[in-house]
C-alpha cells in the first residue's frame, strides 16, 4: 500500500485506472485500497488519495478531474468569489451543449449545458492547493446569474452585482458590461448598476 500512496501524492492526489495500470499496480490491489478507505473513487475510473492535504476547494477539483470540460459555474462560482452568502449544496458546472451525460456520484452536481457561445467565453484556470479548477470570471458569473434569473432567483443574482460593486479597486464596470452583452442580459443589468451605484 505504501507504492500506491506515493504514486498517488506524486500525482496531486488522483490518479486514473489506466495510469495505474500503467505504474504496475493490480486491478485488486486497487479494490483492496479502495477497501480500507486508502483512496475512494471519484467516479468510474478516477481515484483519489483520501488522507491527502486537500482545501476547500478539493470538490471543485474532483468535478473539473471528472470532465475536462466541466467549469465551475453560476451559483458555486458566486460562492467561490464571495458574491453570495448563499452556500449551494451543489456543484454548479458548466458544459458545453454537445456534452455526453455529466454523471458524478460524489461530489453531487447540477449540469448546465451551455451553447459555445456562451460557454467558451471568460474561462479562468486557477490553482488550488488540492489542483487546478476552471472556473468562470466574476463577470461571466454574474451575466451568468442574470441568464438564469428565472430558475436561481433574482435575489442571488442581484446580490453578488451588489457585492461585485462594493469593491471599487476590482470591479471593472466596462467588463462586466461586456459580459452582460455576451449573455444577453445587458438590457436587464445596466439600469440596475446604474440605480446601485446612483
Amino acid at each position: 500500500m505504501e507504492k500506491i500512496i506515493k504514486i498517488f501524492e506524486r500525482n496531486n492526489g488522483y490518479l486514473r485506472m489506466k495510469e495505474l495500470r500503467e505504474a504496475g499496480i493490480q486491478t485488486r490491489i486497487v479494490a483492496k485500497a479502495v477497501g480500507e478507505k486508502i483512496i475512494e473513487k471519484v467516479k468510474p475510473g478516477l481515484y483519489k488519495l483520501v488522507d491527502y492535504p486537500w482545501d476547500e476547494h478539493s470538490s471543485f477539483v474532483d468535478v473539473c478531474n471528472s470532465n475536462k470540460n466541466a467549469v465551475i459555474s453560476l451559483l458555486s462560482a458566486a460562492s467561490y468569489y464571495e458574491l453570495t452568502t448563499f452556500n449551494p449544496s451543489e456543484i454548479y458546472v458548466a458544459v458545453p451543449k454537445n456534452t455526453d451525460k455529466f454523471i458524478l456520484k460524489y461530489p453531487p452536481i447540477r449540469v448546465y449545458y451551455f451553447a459555445n457561445s456562451y460557454y467558451s467565453t471568460g474561462i479562468e484556470t486557477i490553482q488550488t492547493k488540492s489542483g487546478t479548477i476552471k472556473i468562470y470570471n466574476k463577470e461571466k458569473t454574474i451575466g451568468d446569474l442574470f441568464r438564469y434569473i428565472n430558475k436561481l432567483g433574482e435575489d442571488v443574482a442581484v446580490e453578488s452585482l451588489k457585492e461585485y460593486l462594493k469593491k471599487r479597486k476590482e470591479r471593472n464596470i466596462s467588463k462586466l458590461l461586456e459580459y452582460a452583452d455576451l449573455c444577453d442580459v445587458k438590457k436587464k443589468m445596466e439600469p440596475m448598476i446604474k440605480a446601485i451605484l446612483s
